[in-house]
């Protein structure tokens, strides 16, 4: 469907405060490009590329943007999701499978109510997307707050990867965003939430303590039950003062006065 606006690339001055996306190891720049152009249709700027396959920037990509050239542009490319989220407070993760992780599974309308409720209280949040031929892994999963399912006609359910762009970013966009115009204190900074960093430090910090006091029997074993641990805690709405106060809890139960 063809557009009419003539100031095509540009964002109104009263867009909702909008989620990232990030691709995650996305395999064709063509499909990259569609991503952006189908954010782009519903005022989502933010664009975050985990390793794609062919390198960034990609031509094949701004051949497809269809004018969105401007995403591509501002793109942000990193190694790995964990930093790609880094920054994140609230982040759901697109997968038909729960893969094991207990999680919250929104629907792509229940999606967008909580982001436009997340964003109220000053919490960025994200969106991530997998591989179009396998989906996220599993250590990609755990590190989202929540699963985001889109129920589909289960003898035919796939979608490309820009469908899938396209859906949950248009399901934020025509949520209604009930704080707006309430004019909400934002929190203090001991009740903000905590940062996907900030959380992901304190994983490493856990990590380390339980490798010191022989909790992984065998190394096999190490990876799953990281995950599963990193899962309920990325799971949680944790603040700032929470991290600090494990990070004490942990330094005592060591004997340690702080961490690294």
């Amino acid at each position: 469907m063809a557009g009419t606006n003539n100031a095509r690339g540009q964002i109104p001055d009263n867009a909702a405060p909008a989620p990232a996306v990030i691709l995650v190891q996305p395999q064709l720049g063509e499909n990259i490009g569609m991503c952006a152009r189908a954010m782009l249709n519903c005022a989502v700027t933010d664009l975050r590329i985990v390793k794609p396959r062919d390198g960034w920037p990609n031509p094949d990509a701004v051949a497809a943007a269809s004018g969105a050239v401007m995403l591509l542009e501002q793109a942000k490319v990193f190694e790995t999701t964990a930093e790609a989220v880094a920054d994140l407070q609230f982040v759901l993760a697109t997968t038909a499978r729960s893969r094991g992780l207990v999680k919250d599974i929104y629907t792509a309308e229940a999606a967008g109510r909580e982001i436009h409720a997340r964003h109220a209280k000053a919490q960025k949040c994200g969106i991530l997307f997998g591989p179009e031929r396998t989906g996220l892994e599993n250590d990609d999963v755990a590190l989202a707050n929540a699963i985001l399912n889109i129920p589909l006609n289960p003898g035919f359910s796939s979608l490309n990867l820009a469908q899938a762009v396209l859906l949950t970013c248009y399901s934020w966009l025509s949520a209604d965003n009930p704080f707006a115009g309430e004019g909400l204190t934002p929190a203090t900074d001991e009740a903000a939430p905590a940062g996907k960093e900030d959380i992901e430090n304190l994983m490493n910090h856990l990590q380390d303590e339980l490798e010191n006091g022989g909790f992984f029997r065998s190394p096999d074993q190490k990876p799953t039950l990281m995950r599963n641990i990193r899962g309920f805690f990325f799971r949680a709405d944790m603040t700032q003062q929470d991290v600090r106060t494990l990070h004490g809890i942990f330094a005592c139960l060591t004997g340690k006065k702080s961490w690294k």
